[in-house]
């Protein structure tokens, strides 16, 4: 009997299994219990479809249950926030328990020597149905979770195809030559997409470059690899990869993995939990994969190359990448459109800071900004980004230093007042099995697009490594001087070579030899660097214990063993007047492109059309980046309106602002739409002779403005020194008569 209106065991009813402990309706048919699990349709429609019977005895009783069915409360809705993704597959694995359960309960009543009732067999089936409308609910329910939207990854896929479709068809950009049939991964921008690009860096230019009083470079985009030895992306940014075993095409071993992952996690519904945590691990840990394990992890998962599906090679060799000062990038299988190119554009800034005192005059300005952060810590234990407030994740130590806590507030207010969505935007910290070699910190700035979640904006702690790596390689020294205001005693330790010896034991090798000890003696004397006082304390050590020690020479690419007898390590005192040290790095490096295609995605909007007969498309670019700032429409083709259009096109183009002039018969609906599909902000409408209209492109809202004042009112709003809700206010509102659309 029911206790509370629940029951502890299985319904002895063959044809109708659900699961135990949860709630059930009851009613009785030919003196046979049959339950129905209000957990199995949470998601059943209010309204009752119709109910077509045969005409039989138990027709009545069958049509209570079906209406029984669809007045079962449904349970709230379960999702990533209140259930968490694992919660969501458990409870699509117990629906489809259910399902299977039934499935074999009608099986077995259609299976039985001279046949089940007809009425219990009717409502083991409506049953089966309903189980399975619970089933598609519960799938749809954790689609939407996994795959961060409504419609999940089929919706994320029809958006992007709208964004890219509407972006080739306006010119933002196309594939380059491809009248030729085009090559992968590289892309003209066309007139729309050029101006946003420039607008962009000119912004960026403003808003670091200027702000900060930074002193600007032009530098070559080809470096001599010496360079690129010694900063270590040779010997450090290696990346396994294997071959197309029948086209000889190359893919980043890790990538391939990562993007299968992605893919099992989003789209296949029946993981388990235990394979849903596997592949989440086999994400994390990727870096740390020796080319043996990621081999192993191929064939495990049965991944092929991603464009033929032929059987791929094992990860055997290695391909250098990297982007220090490059702008050409070595990417074996570009694609995402304009995410992952062969050429791309960067803007870096190189910040010098003692590392002694990492602290930033301007910190207070951004202290109190507060955004989605992903420390390493939260990363690890499996939780979600937060918001943090900036200044508190660099007093508590999650954000290493000042500085560096500087230019992170800095790139979010650059991110988010170019147009980028606060709400998808995060700052990840590098896990220690991805941080660069020579980051001390590194954050990066992440924005969530149709593609996920993608790396527009590194900035990195480098310390001291750039700086001394290039000193030790090139035997010039990179330092900076801190003058005392009086001389000051020191004790330092002393390196001096021997070169005589050094001279016998490795002859033409010798001044190699000798310049790296030069230079560890330069760098000794300087703080906090390379060989510090504990490393040539240690060197002395093992000299007066073992008679040798292990020595590198970078400019051999290799070892050399120094004996007791090649060089003299002792104390000395020293009058300093100055201290000289060797700079840290803060490095922010912004992906351009990166960050213009999530600018577009996240500008991207549709709206109904005024007869409601198609959908508009529109982007919605601030002023800042919008590639023209102005249309000039006459309202009606007549040459007086035509004439006064011109008037205030040359007006708006003297004063610095680009626009677009349209003097065709097309109607004003339409030419309205043509401009806000490339993101216009403002249209000036000329219906008369002595004033104007400007209309704003979101709201579609317009004011009147004498003809002598609309450009300068153009002009503040484009500067930012009026809101539409400035001008709104101090200007009388336009009614238009004409369709909008």
């Amino acid at each position: 009997m029911p206790d509370g209106g629940r029951f502890h065991c299985q319904p002895s009813h063959p044809g109708l299994l659900l699961p135990a402990g949860e709630k059930y309706h009851t009613i009785r048919m030919r003196r046979r219990l049959v339950l129905l699990s209000s957990l199995a349709f949470p998601a059943i429609p209010r309204s009752r479809p119709p109910l077509q019977l045969p005409a039989s005895p138990s027709s009545l009783l069958l049509r209570r249950a079906h209406s029984l069915l669809y007045r079962s409360p449904a349970l709230p809705p379960m999702d990533a926030a209140n259930g968490g993704e694992a919660a969501l597959r458990r409870a699509l694995a117990e629906r489809q328990a259910a399902v299977d359960r039934q499935a074999d309960a009608v099986r077995e009543l259609k299976s039985r020597p001279g046949g089940a009732p007809q009425a219990e067999l009717e409502a083991a089936v409506e049953a089966l149905k309903a189980l399975k409308v619970a089933h598609g609910a519960a799938a749809r329910q954790l689609e939407a979770a996994v795959g961060g939207g409504a419609d999940g990854s089929r919706g994320r896929e029809e958006f992007r195809q709208a964004v890219v479709n509407t972006l080739e068809r306006r010119m933002f950009y196309t594939p380059s030559f491809k009248i030729y049939g085009g090559v992968a991964g590289l892309y003209d921008y066309g007139p729309n997409g050029c101006a946003i690009k420039n607008n962009v860096l000119s912004f960026w230019r403003q808003h670091f470059v200027l702000e900060e009083n930074m002193l600007e470079v032009d530098c070559p985009c080809v470096t001599p690899e010496v360079v690129l030895q010694a900063s270590g992306h040779v010997d450090k940014f290696t990346d396994l990869m294997v071959k197309d075993e029948k086209t000889a095409a190359c893919h980043r071993a890790d990538h391939l993995i990562k993007d299968f992952c992605k893919e099992k996690l989003e789209k296949d519904l029946t993981l388990t939990p235990e394979k849903v945590a596997e592949l989440k691990h086999v994400i994390a840990v990727l870096d740390d994969l020796s080319a043996k394990e990621l081999g192993a992890k191929i064939k495990e998962y049965g991944i092929t190359a991603p464009d033929t599906k032929n059987p791929l090679s094992d990860p055997t060799f290695q391909v250098s990448v990297g982007s220090y000062f490059i702008f050409f990038g070595k990417q074996i299988s570009p694609r995402q459109g304009l995410l992952r190119v062969r050429e791309f554009t960067l803007a870096e800034i190189e910040h010098f800071v003692d590392p002694q005192d990492k602290s930033h005059p301007k910190f207070a300005e951004v202290a109190d900004l507060e955004f989605l952060m992903f420390p390493k810590q939260d990363q690890l234990t499996g939780q979600s980004a937060k918001k943090m407030i900036l200044g508190k994740a660099v007093s508590e130590g999650t954000v290493n230093n000042e500085t560096l806590g500087y230019f992170i507030g800095r790139v979010y207010l650059f991110l988010t007042q170019l147009g980028i969505d606060k709400d998808k935007l995060r700052f990840r910290q590098h896990l220690p099995n991805e941080m660069a070699h020579y980051a001390a910190d590194c954050w990066d700035a992440e924005i969530e697009c149709s593609f996920g979640w993608i790396e527009c904006v590194g900035i990195a702690d480098r310390s001291a490594y750039d700086l001394r790596a290039h000193t030790e390689k090139s035997g010039v020294h990179l330092v900076a001087h801190e003058k005392f205001p009086e001389p000051r005693e020191v004790e330092k330790l002393v390196i001096t070579p021997s070169k005589k010896e050094l001279g016998l034991a490795f002859k033409g090798n010798q001044k190699n030899v000798v310049q790296a000890l030069e230079v560890s003696l330069r760098l000794l004397e300087l703080e906090n660097d390379a060989m510090n006082e504990a490393e040539a304390l240690e060197m002395k050590a093992a000299l007066a214990t073992e008679g040798e020690v292990e020595f590198q020479v970078c400019t051999l690419g290799k070892s050399v063993t120094i004996k007791k007898n090649m060089v003299s390590i002792s104390m000395e005192k020293k009058k300093e007047h100055q201290r000289e040290f060797t700079p840290s790095v803060i490095e922010p490096s912004f992906g351009i492109g990166r960050i213009i295609y999530c600018l577009y995605e996240h500008s991207f909007y549709t709206r109904p059309s005024k007869a409601d007969n198609e959908q508009l498309n529109a982007f919605s670019f601030s002023p800042l980046v919008a590639p023209k700032k102005c249309t000039v429409l006459p309202l009606v083709k007549a040459d007086a309106f035509d004439e006064v259009a011109r008037i205030i096109s040359r007006s708006l183009t003297k004063a610095g602002i680009s626009n677009i002039i349209d003097i065709t018969g097309t109607s004003i609906g339409k030419r309205y739409a043509r401009t806000d599909e490339i993101g216009v902000p403002f249209a000036i409408t000329v219906d008369s002779t002595t004033s104007v209209t400007i209309r704003e492109r979101d709201s579609r809202q317009q004011i009147r403005v004498n003809l002598e004042e609309v450009s300068s009112v153009i002009k503040e709003l484009t500067d930012g020194q009026s809101t539409w809700a400035d001008v709104l206010w101090k200007y009388p509102a336009h009614t238009a008569t004409t369709a909008d659309d």
